[in-house]
């Protein structure tokens, strides 16, 4: 009944497993990312590198080539740039010591300008010339692998290996003589494709390390409703299985003002053991996120004792019950002193709900007072304190049908960068709630 729970993800976008919480509680949350999951992630990298690589500027080359009749020519290759690099195929991999990605047949287009001189015996004055050229790379091949560690309750993203090779280089020379073709060719085909490789592998390692600064900064707590947190400082190492990667955070909620990130050595227990508790999760789905039914026990806590679990419920599906003249055969004599007289309940809960996550199921405790207010003339008048006979019918006619519209029209959870969960199933299974989704963008949902 209490608002929507916020998570990180993403984001980032998002690699969350068990977490144990050093609290009055445990609490867990977790998100499994599948092979699945990591392909999605991987294309939407790949996406971000392409665009984010280009303009690539490479160094000037210069070469001094003896060619038959001419003679000796120094050539310049400047204003070397990769304009757009295009991905044919990649593949994502979580191994033992941390993610590989390859890249492979991608292909770039290239522009520069050259320039030569030379002279000889029989022309003693330099001869020079100067034009422009384009360049197609292809056959490009990348490979990039790094690892994920936890620093202090942020993620560090540390390179293992980078790497970058070129197959094929055709340049297409705008003017000149032929013998400068060959000569370019000759000279620089080996210079220019080394330089590629070198220029992409810097500037992906230097993207790690942007990409690093920003997990670094991201925040440990994010803030619900301006009355709680969810701390999300990530405990133990990440793990790498073979079809998934798992990463932990701490998962309980407080309230705002009273958060503190507790010291993360006494956090985390045991990880492997925690791991092995939370249910398997659909194979077929991106992520799965599961979350301990202690989490919503400490957000239970922290609503109540903001004073949030109070709500006027004055509209049902049937809403002639929120009338006087629907409850007559009930509470007669009500009717006899208000006849036909609109009506609202007042749900007040006067202790933390009570929640326990069973297979399938899940099993809600809550201590009410439901108080009947009468709208006459403008007046709200309490006029009844529903007694233990009337409770179950006040849940089956009026507060349950409630809840279901607010169920109906759905909670929407934070989009992260433009991306959202989507065909999400929900489980119930000893102590647990698992969500197993994938993820799309969200102008993907709207246009489909």
């Amino acid at each position: 009944m209490a608002g929507s729970v916020s998570f990180f993800f993403f984001l980032s976008l998002l690699f969350i497993s068990s977490i144990h919480v050093e609290s009055n509680g445990e609490g867990y949350i977790s998100l499994d990312i599948s092979n699945k999951g990591l392909d999605f992630m991987k294309e939407f990298l790949v996406e971000m590198a392409e665009t984010s690589l280009v303009p690539l500027d490479l160094p000037k080359i210069e070469k001094s080539k003896h060619i038959p009749i001419i003679g000796t020519v120094h050539m310049v290759l400047s204003n070397i740039s990769i304009d757009n690099i295009h991905v044919i195929s990649s593949t994502v991999k979580a191994g033992d010591t941390g993610i590989v990605i390859s890249v492979s047949g991608a292909y770039a287009n290239m522009t520069m300008n050259w320039e030569y001189s030379y002279s000889n015996w029989l022309f003693p004055i330099p001869i020079t010339d100067n034009g422009k050229a384009s360049i197609q790379v292809e056959g490009m091949d990348v490979g990039i692998s790094f690892n994920l560690t936890n620093v202090q309750g942020s993620l560090m993203l540390s390179p293992l290996d980078c790497g970058c090779s070129v197959k094929d280089i055709f340049i297409k020379l705008d003017g000149g003589a032929s013998w400068l073709y060959q000569g370019l060719i000759d000279a620089f085909e080996g210079r220019l494709s080394s330089a590629v490789e070198n220029a992409v592998s810097k500037k992906l390692r230097e993207g790690i390390v942007k990409l690093d600064s920003l997990l670094q900064s991201l925040p440990k707590e994010i803030p619900i409703r301006n009355i709680a947190a969810l701390n999300v400082t990530f405990v133990g190492d990440p793990q790498f299985r073979d079809s998934s990667l798992v990463l932990s955070i701490n998962g309980l909620i407080c309230a705002k003002e009273a958060y503190t990130a507790p010291p993360y050595h006494h956090l985390f227990a045991s990880l492997e053991h925690l791991l092995a508790s939370i249910p398997l999760k659909d194979p077929a789905s991106m992520v799965t996120i599961s979350l301990n039914e202690k989490v919503l026990a400490s957000a239970s806590s922290v609503y109540y004792d903001a004073n949030k679990m109070h709500w006027i419920v004055d509209k049902v599906p049937e809403q002639s019950l929120l009338n006087t003249a629907g409850w007559r055969f009930i509470v007669p004599q009500l009717y006899r002193r208000y006849p036909n007289a609109d009506m609202n309940l007042n749900v007040s809960i006067y202790s933390p709900p009570h929640l326990i996550i069973r297979e399938h199921q899940i099993d809600l405790t809550v201590h009410a007072d439901v108080v009947i207010n009468v709208l006459n003339s403008g007046e709200v008048t309490p006029v009844a304190c529903f007694s233990t006979a009337l409770i179950s019918t006040a849940l089956r006619t009026v507060i349950l049908p409630y809840i279901n519209i607010k169920l109906s029209r759905g909670y929407l959870l934070p989009t992260f960068h433009g991306y959202m969960l989507q065909n999400a199933n929900i489980l119930c299974s000893d102590s647990w709630i698992k969500i197993s989704s994938d993820v799309a963008s969200v102008n993907q949902l709207f246009i489909s």
